[in-house]
């Protein structure tokens, strides 16, 4: 797919420019004619991203759509979605096409190209997010990456700013959980930046759905994953693992990492389950003098996998069939003593 009257190739060094010159540079990519497809995979951070390049980019092209590139499970998300009316579009096999023309603009928010397979096939003339450059986001005309900051949300808060653009109650909402989650409530890496933007948004947000949204971490049915995960936990030193076989989706496993990470003398939590044939490995820690995004990286660096993250938070997810090539039986057991043997000097 390649965007017909693309302008010329821009480069943003964010460091030397204002937010009116680069969000100049933005509203560079586009013409009154293009249709935009924003795609991102979605968590509170990149769907307040995105609704706010949405809200800067109304009026200025012909249209706006926020694409999901796979559907959101976690109940958080679901209750942020339903209470703002926020409208997204989940992308399959069935609509992609409708979203293809030459008159389409694609963009990332709070991701890059390599991120997931799912990206690989858009052609992006605008890259935003706030983790480390990747050689494909390299590509696109318009490249904003800021790995310092905390949230992508903080730095769609700031184009708004620039544009003088005052954020509705329900993007201010949306924009502030996502800074709020990305930042665990500034507790990992965080920037003045971040909190500045927070303080702008604060006066601006629904605390009511704030708060609805923050609570609505669990189902009925979940509980069951969190009595598997007690049963068959094995703490060793200050690391605590434990590996529940099949889950609906991986977000259980991280509301059981994080649920671990509070017992006293934990400072490791690493849990693992399979979903859609991929054995999924969550790591939580507390973030004192560890990085759990190396540890994960290094444990599985010689397997077909995608494995990183940040210092306090890092995920892997292996292939069923990667993991078969170096563990001969897949039971739940040796799946918890490899994860077990591969994490354990690395953290």
């Amino acid at each position: 797919m390649t965007n017909k009257e693309t302008p010329p190739t821009t480069k943003i060094a964010t460091r030397r420019r204002s937010s009116r010159e680069i969000l100049k540079n933005l509203y560079e990519q586009f013409t009154s004619k293009d249709q935009v497809l924003i795609t991102i995979d979605p968590d509170p951070d990149s769907i307040g991203a995105a609704l706010g390049l949405k809200r800067l980019l109304w009026h200025k092209v012909q249209s706006t759509t926020i694409g999901l590139i796979r559907p959101m499970k976690r109940l958080n998300n679901l209750t942020l979605i339903r209470l703002l009316r926020v409208p997204l579009v989940v992308l399959d096999d069935d609509n992609i096409n409708e979203y293809k023309s030459d008159t389409t603009k694609y963009v990332i928010v709070d991701g890059q190209p390599n991120h997931n397979e799912a990206f690989s096939q858009f052609d992006y003339s605008v890259v935003i997010d706030h983790h480390p450059l990747t050689p494909s986001a390299a590509d696109a005309p318009f490249v904003d990456i800021r790995p310092d900051y905390g949230a992508t949300a903080t730095m769609l808060t700031e184009y708004l700013k620039a544009a003088q653009i005052k954020p509705s109650q329900s993007l201010a909402t949306a924009l502030l959980y996502g800074i709020k989650t990305d930042t665990r409530n500034f507790e990992r890496h965080t920037t003045a930046r971040d909190i500045e933007a927070f303080r702008y948004l604060y006066s601006l947000a629904n605390h009511n759905i704030l708060i609805k949204v923050e609570i609505s971490d669990l189902s009925l049915r979940d509980l069951k994953f969190f009595q598997k995960a007690i049963e068959r936990k094995h703490v060793v030193k200050e690391r605590i693992f434990a590996h529940i076989d099949e889950v609906p989706t991986a977000d259980i496993l991280v509301l059981i990492a994080e649920f671990f990470l509070k017992v006293h003398d934990i400072s490791w939590s690493i849990i693992s389950g399979i979903q859609d044939q991929n054995l999924v490995v969550i790591i939580r820690n507390d973030g004192y003098r560890k990085d759990a995004g190396k540890a994960i990286k290094k444990a599985f660096k010689n397997l077909d996998c995608s494995a990183g993250g940040h210092k306090a938070m890092a995920r892997a997810e292996i292939p069923m069939e990667a993991l078969s090539e170096v563990l001969p039986r897949c039971n739940s057991t040796a799946i918890e003593r490899y994860i077990r043997k591969r994490l354990s000097p690395f953290s």
